[in-house]
């Protein structure tokens, strides 16, 4: 079956589905500073992920859509969302990327208890920087994301960004038959053990091929966020002028021209600015590439009159968040090790699992447990590293493994500092980073926010067999 839809994906991952109009925007949550709480709900739900005339896809949802409504939250203010559990299985949801207080970061087991079924939790916090973030299951995330558990967090800037119109862009694989409905071989060994569970089906927004509006001559800012379970997915926008000014929700210092084509793993985000030609009319596709057949991702329909002659002679830049004022004291840092090890074709041969060594066979068929760090498969008792508050920590992330891995750390933002023995220079502040296989990076962040945080693999089948371990701050 698994071999099946992969082989699907090389020839009709998008072909099938009738474009929908962008002009269908994300339902939306806003939340003004005296704004009463919002509320999620995730629930099944039916969607037509294939496109109009196809079968729908029973899926779960927050709000009857996937990707769940946007939610909009003021930075620096308090925001209270509650979530109300109306599934036959247990959730939590994550705010991924932003620096909360530890107890709202949503681990279920770490930093609460998973929501029973008809049971709601409130979670109260204050997000210090503005950008893109979203947020998801991290209950069975390698389930109940796969199934539609996510939605889009915008923190809003404290002035409007000077752009004509903002897209959502959030992509996903989807492992579907040609029925529509959701393979249910959630958690599979074999893709724990290999990429991780990759799709045959890709959607942007929900949908097959979407189409969005534009007018000749606009300035658009683009959202891109990746839910995928596993795949690292390639972005093409031949035709217009890209540049990227925020990653992982945090600001570049100065724009950057996209020359080649926008990489995104699971989890990470990119701002991107596209200025429309003001001679542009038709379509304008954009083209998913990680594939050797590039894929009609969806398309920029160009109507009406021209905004403008030409595009703005300067470029947007975002304001920039608290973060960026941060110190990394790598002379008295906390030096820490962190190594990859098995997966198929990997070299692990034992590790230990709650406190216990096992050797690779029972790890596998009786744990399934396929990867470790530092010879520890699964969330170990003792912590990665104890970090005192206000310290600069490195981690040096070694990947001695066949596959590329995008490590996330909960509650902190840190930056590449040296990838394969050479120094890297001025890198961006990120939540997730992506390591290909046996490559090394060391990342460098200030430990400042106190609590028990998570640092795992974003690739969800990863970290369900094996790739996670923790950090304590404080």
């Amino acid at each position: 079956m698994v071999r099946a839809l992969i082989k699907m994906h090389r020839r009709d991952f998008l072909t099938a589905g009738a474009a929908l109009s962008a002009s269908m925007m994300l339902p939306g949550f806003a939340m003004a500073e005296a704004a009463p709480m919002v509320t999620v709900r995730p629930a099944p739900a039916k969607v037509p992920l294939m496109g109009a005339g196809k079968p729908e896809t029973a899926v779960w949802a927050y709000g009857k859509s996937v990707p769940g409504p946007v939610i909009r939250i003021p930075r620096a203010k308090p925001v209270h969302i509650r979530l109300e559990n109306h599934l036959d299985q247990a959730t939590t949801v994550h705010w991924h990327g932003i620096r909360l207080a530890n107890a709202m970061d949503g681990v279920p087991g770490f930093t609460q208890s998973a929501v029973a079924p008809g049971a709601a939790f409130d979670y109260r916090f204050t997000a210090p920087d503005a950008g893109t973030y979203w947020y998801h299951s991290h209950e069975k995330s390698w389930e109940q994301v796969a199934r539609g558990l996510y939605g889009p967090l915008i923190v809003e800037e404290d002035t409007p960004v000077a752009v004509d119109a903002e897209q959502m862009f959030i992509v996903d694989d989807w492992r579907l038959g040609e029925d529509g409905a959701i393979a249910q071989d959630f958690g599979a060994l074999h893709d724990a053990a290999h990429g991780g569970r990759l799709g045959n089906w890709l959607t942007v927004n929900g949908v097959t091929a979407p189409k969005f509006d534009v007018r000749p001559g606009a300035r658009i800012r683009l959202r891109c966020i990746s839910a995928a379970n596993a795949r690292i997915m390639a972005f093409r926008f031949p035709g217009v002028a890209v540049h990227v000014i925020a990653v992982d929700g945090q600001p570049l210092d100065a724009p950057e021209t996209l020359e080649d084509a926008l990489l995104l793993a699971p989890a990470q985000r990119t701002d991107l600015v596209i200025d429309i030609p003001s001679d542009a009319a038709g379509e304008i596709t954009i083209e998913e590439v990680s594939t050797s057949e590039p894929i009609k991702a969806a398309t920029f329909n160009v109507t009406g009159t021209p905004l403008r002659a030409a595009a703005p002679a300067e470029m947007v830049r975002l304001p920039a968040n608290p973060l960026s004022a941060q110190s990394l004291d790598l002379d008295g840092a906390l030096n820490v090790d962190l190594v990859m090890q098995g997966g198929a074709m990997g070299q692990l041969t034992e590790a230990t699992y709650q406190g216990q060594l096992f050797d690779m066979r029972t790890l596998v068929q009786q744990k399934g447990q396929v990867w470790a760090f530092n010879g520890e498969a699964g969330a170990p008792s003792v912590p990665l590293l104890h970090a005192a508050l206000g310290r600069t920590v490195t981690i040096n992330m070694i990947n001695d493994t066949r596959w590329s891995h995008a490590m996330h750390l909960h509650g902190h933002h840190f930056q590449v500092i040296e990838r394969d023995g050479q120094p890297v220079n001025g890198a961006p502040w990120r939540d997730t980073e992506l390591l290909a296989p046996a490559e090394r990076v060391r990342i460098a962040f200030l430990a400042d926010n106190p609590g028990k945080w998570l640092f795992h693999c974003h690739m969800l089948e990863h970290h369900m067999a094996g790739m996670g371990t923790w950090i304590n701050v404080g």
